[in-house]
Order: structure tokens, then sequence, then C-alpha cells
């Protein structure tokens, strides 16, 4: 385990080196950001839509018993944004597109085709691993925000339609302005560690999808903590 956390922050490091280098394989940028979004934009959609519809639908009907149903804006607000439209994001990127990417550098380390780039002289973190990293760093922030706009819509359409709850567009929208304030090297590191022939590639698409949510609700956690810390 340590020697995994070792190689991958090696291979950050490495390719936060080279994002001098970046408009080079700007290209190569583009075509990744693309295939992120044109991948993850409906999916990203659905999940955050109902997301937001089954919290509204949890909690709407007791913050009502209570005479709390004006709060229900911003308790989905705070919910979504704060913590579900990042983490969801999150793991949809790494099991659509991480797994997508621990298989084709796999399939590129057992078909030798990464030793041919270092016969040409391209180094393989600048070729491979930089462009991914740099369009999953652009695209990850979009689809988060685009989720917590669509999770905030579901929650709206649950609160306005469900007979328990019965509050307008107007009052949802209200709380949740009152209330929230509106100011990929897991992938590559295993697709290029692949050995094995199609077996190691199923391996490595495997250990890149777990590593990776792994590591997203560790560091969820932390983040969590560091944020409450200066929000007080």
């Amino acid at each position: 385990m340590f020697q995994n956390i070792g190689e991958m922050l090696v291979l950050l490091w490495r390719t936060v080196q080279a994002l001098p280098l970046v408009l080079r394989h700007r290209q190569k940028v583009y075509d990744q950001l693309f295939e992120i979004g044109n991948a993850s934009l409906l999916m990203a959609c659905i999940l955050s839509l109902f997301i937001g519809g089954v919290i509204a639908l949890q909690t709407g009907p007791l913050l009502a018993q209570r005479g709390l149903s004006g709060y229900i804006g911003g308790i989905v607000g705070n919910a979504i944004c704060k913590e579900l439209a990042p983490v969801m994001m999150s793991i949809l990127i790494a099991g659509r597109i991480g797994s997508a990417m621990a298989a084709e550098i796999g399939s590129m380390r057992v078909y030798q085709e990464i030793d041919a780039l270092r016969t040409m002289n391209i180094n393989p973190v600048h070729y491979l691993v930089l462009p991914r990293l740099v369009a999953i760093s652009c695209a990850l922030p979009i689809l988060v925000i685009f989720s917590i706009m669509v999770g905030w819509m579901g929650g709206a359409m649950v609160a306005v339609y469900n007979n328990q709850i019965g509050i307008s567009f107007q009052a949802y929208f209200s709380n949740l302005r009152d209330l929230v304030d509106l100011g990929g090297v897991v992938s590559c590191h295993q697709g290029l560690e692949t050995i094995g022939g199609p077996r190691g590639i199923g391996r490595s698409v495997t250990k890149a999808v777990v590593n990776s949510i792994v590591l997203i609700l560790i560091l969820d956690y932390f983040v969590t903590r560091f944020l409450m810390y200066f929000d007080k």
C-alpha cells in the first residue's frame, strides 16, 4: 500500500513538473476533455436530479410535520453542494473515466507501446499522463457545478409537487439562497504498472477504480474537517 502511494505521489510530482509543456499537448487535452464530458454529462444529470429529489423526499415530510418546510431548500442546497455533488462526480469519474484510462494505458504497457514511446524519445508521462490529468482537473469542477444545479432543481421539483411538502419555487430558492454561500493520477499509475497480459489489464482496471474510490472517501473526510475548521 505504501509503495503504491509513494509511486503515485512520484508520478503526480513528475506530472506537475511537466505542466509548462501542456501547450504542446493541447490537442490531446481537448480530446480528453471531450471524452470526459461526452461520457459523463448524461449520467451526471440523471444522478444529480434523482439525488436531489431523494433528499427532498426524505427530509421534506419530516420538516413539514414540524412546520419547517420552508427550510428544505437550504438543506438540499447544502447537502448537494458541500458533500454529495463533489463526491458523486469524483466517484463517477473514477468509475467511468478512470477505468477507461487504466485499461487504455495498461493495454499500451502490455503490448509494449510505452516501450516504443521511450525508444522514440517520447516521455510517457508527458504524452499519456499530463493531458489526462489536466483534462480531469478542468472537467471535474465543471461537472460538479453542473451537478449542483441539476440536484437543486431535482429537490425543487419534489418540494413543489409533493403534497406533503407543498412549498413554492420562490420559497425553496429563497431559503436556498439564504443558507448556501454562492461565493486521475491513480488510474494512470495503475495503467503504467500493468503486467501479465489481458488478465493483468483487468486487474489494473479493478485496482484503479477501487483505489480511486477509497482515496476519494478518505480525502473527503479530511477536506471536510479542514473546511469546517475555517468556517468557525
